[in-house]
């Protein structure tokens, strides 16, 4: 739902996400409230020091007043288990009780002083007691440090801005000055959008080219977002719910859905050889990562071996260009890969982006002669080009513009992003071009028209969901964790609207809207095939898919099945505990180990139950 609007402005919470925190608090005061009750029924009368009738009228009135913020919280904990996202009337409430809340913590700061003060002179009083309080106080600022905190994380810098549109909408048809209004909301958007990106990636070089992609991802970032009055875990409970609906249609799917056809003989040995070749090159576009990645698959012994390799600057006939600690990169490659110092002839360690780092290999690699000098040395050998994620998508455009003086060139693209390819260049890659995908990797199924279809799915399911919020997060906990049935997922509203979303929801007071005379479908540019046309993966593509249970605590070795797919069958993001770890460069090299350690099941097709 809405973010609750306090004081004027919008927060980035709702009033359903007060469960958790609220039953923490709860149980916390509790045990404080019987811990000082405790406290005082039995030294209230060893009190006879100085300050002593002062420390008594403090826990008595500490008492009181813990007794009140603990029926607020009983209050604040019972409301936000009422009705749903999507129906927020049963919590209506919950506005007076966070007033009611936020001014109990004026008495207990003013409290809290008074009691340092009282018992930094009770020095005299029985140890126990002033302990007690003494623990007492430092739990009160605690909470309220917490407390602070909580509510810089739920401040939403447009907050001001949105409360006016969110007030105003409902109401009002669009007109100029609203829409001059929007523009100027989506403007600030973008701008805060555009600080986040640099605070989280403020270790990049700033450069033009730098700016030019934090504000191309923050107006990406804020166009997606634009049309919504989610708050983040709104966000939560929609994946949650999107996960046991996949993979509840994936496990009632008939078997002829899932298995077109069973691979034929040519078919079967074309990917187990491929399969060799993607065990073969994959280590080596992992080793690209450098040091980084070599600590973190060998995390006790892994500085201890390269650390003389960062330290010794070293002279060779090899060429090493681009970036910092250049040779504990480097000696991090010779360790992951087993190579040796004379096979390399030029290293770069540049990072731009996907089509800037195609560019510069290419002018490296033809322009400055490195791979004439390369074949004048070794004419025997054929030219592969590797890469994983955005390096596999760097590699697939080098790969074809290379095409033209290397006819015999082949490229393999590991976990490469799906927006890559026109579908022309897409028919092309499959003659030179193998990708290879891990189990739900996003990253694969990441483009601009999968993320929209994925938004109006949790907006869907959202609206249609008829358990609160908490139940969702909970049940959606346990089903990720441990697995279990997916077609236990409340997901219709009882006797409700089923007519699709079509609106923008900003400012709205529920989900389920309907058309408005002024809403045009091209106010959303994510709405336009022209801006956003539809983007492919490069090459033919090979699918590892986990057997088994799912669930991330299920004890079991993942064991892997291969298959040729269709990049049809990545035009969905798929959620699940795996989406993102299944892109990790050693999931990676470990799935295609445990595919190719057995060759009678390399090529069979998957199962229909699997998921």
């Amino acid at each position: 739902m809405a973010g609750m609007v306090l004081f004027g402005r919008r927060w980035a919470i709702a009033s359903d996400d007060l469960f958790f925190p609220g039953l923490f608090e709860l149980f916390l005061r509790v045990l404080w409230w019987l811990g000082i009750l405790a406290l005082y029924l039995r030294y209230r009368g060893k009190l006879d020091c100085a300050r002593g009738v002062l420390l008594g009228n403090y826990m008595v009135v500490l008492l009181v007043l813990l007794a009140v913020i603990v029926c607020t919280m009983l209050a604040i904990v019972c409301v936000s288990m009422r009705g749903t996202i999507c129906n927020p009337g049963p919590r209506k409430s919950m506005s007076t009780l966070l007033y009611i809340r936020l001014a109990l913590f004026l008495p207990e700061i003013v409290w809290a002083s008074l009691g340092a003060v009282w018992v930094a002179e009770s020095t005299q009083c029985d140890k126990i007691v002033v302990s007690a309080i003494i623990a007492t106080v430092v739990v009160s600022w605690v909470i309220i440090g917490f407390t602070v905190v909580i509510i810089m994380v739920v401040f939403d810098p447009l907050g001001g801005k949105a409360a006016r549109y969110s007030s105003a909408a409902p109401t009002l048809a669009f007109n100029p000055e609203d829409s001059q209004f929007v523009g100027g909301l989506k403007t600030a958007a973008t701008s805060v959008w555009e600080k986040r990106m640099k605070l989280l990636c403020c270790c990049v070089e700033r450069d033009d080219q730098a700016h030019m992609a934090f504000s191309s991802t923050a107006e990406l970032f804020s166009t997606y977002f634009s049309d919504t009055d989610l708050v983040p875990s709104d966000l939560v409970a929609g994946l949650t719910l999107l996960h046991q609906q996949q993979d509840s249609l994936r496990r009632n799917q008939a078997p002829t859905e899932v298995v077109s056809h069973s691979p034929g003989p040519a078919q079967k040995d074309d990917l187990d050889a491929e399969l060799e070749n993607c065990r073969h090159y994959m280590p080596i576009a992992a080793a690209a990562y450098g040091w980084p990645l070599y600590i973190y698959r060998n995390p006790f012994t892994g500085l201890c071996r390269i650390g003389g390799d960062c330290c010794r600057s070293r002279t060779t006939e090899y060429d090493v260009v681009g970036g910092d600690q250049l040779h504990c990169h480097f000696g991090s490659v010779l360790r992951m890969t087993g190579l040796q110092h004379r096979d390399f002839i030029h290293i770069s360690f540049h990072d731009k982006g996907i089509s800037q780092a195609a560019k510069y290999l290419y002018r490296r690699l033809v322009s400055d002669g490195i791979l004439s000098q390369a074949f004048s040395v070794a004419p025997e050998y054929g030219l592969v080009i590797i890469g994983h994620s955005l390096g596999a998508g760097a590699a697939a455009l080098l790969a074809f513009m290379l095409r033209g003086a290397y006819p015999h060139v082949r490229c393999y693209a590991f976990s490469p992003p799906r927006g890559l390819l026109s579908k022309s260049l897409y028919e092309s890659s499959k003659d030179f071009t193998v990708s290879l995908v891990v189990g739900k990797d996003v990253v694969p199924r990441l483009s601009v028209t999968n993320m929209e279809d994925l938004k109006k799915k949790i907006l869907r399911l959202i609206a249609h969901c008829n358990k609160p919020k908490y139940k969702i997060l909970l049940r959606g906990c346990w089903y990720g964790l441990f697995g279990g049935n997916p077609d236990d997922l409340p997901t219709e509203l009882d006797g409700g609207d089923h007519r699709d979303l079509t609106l923008p929801l900003l400012g709205e007071q529920s989900l389920l809207t309907h058309k408005s005379p002024g809403y045009r479908p091209s106010d959303s540019p994510l709405g336009s095939p022209t801006k956003y046309p539809p983007l492919y993966p490069p090459g033919r593509i090979i699918h590892l898919e986990e057997e088994g249970p799912s669930g991330r605590c299920s004890c079991y070795t993942a064991q892997y099945t291969a298959k040729w797919a269709h990049e049809s069958e990545f035009s969905e993001i798929l959620i699940g505990g795996k989406m993102l770890t299944d892109h990790m460069p050693d999931v990676l090299i470990r799935a295609l180990d445990r595919v190719s350690n057995r060759d009678a099941c390399i090529s069979c097709p998957t199962p229909a139950g699997s998921a």
